[in-house]
């Protein structure tokens, strides 16, 4: 039995996820650190100690950010 997916947009693009994926499983599963990429769920900042709870929903905008350091 094929497990289910939704498509969220992930950096402005469709990218499949399985169904109750969080925001924590999907930079995991892009091989990123968690303290290494800040995110965002359709405009609005989701802080680490939150991602392991934000279960995504299809069609959300999804986005990583690469933290700037210096200035």
């Amino acid at each position: 039995m094929k497990a289910e997916t939704i498509d969220v947009l992930l950096d402005g693009r469709p990218h499949p996820v399985p169904v109750g994926t969080t925001l924590a499983d999907l930079i995991e599963a892009l091989g990123h650190a968690p303290d290494a990429v800040a995110t965002a769920i359709d405009g609005e900042f989701v802080p680490r100690a939150q991602r392991a709870a934000r279960v995504l929903q299809p069609g959300e905008a999804v986005f990583l950010f690469k933290r700037i350091v210096g200035g």
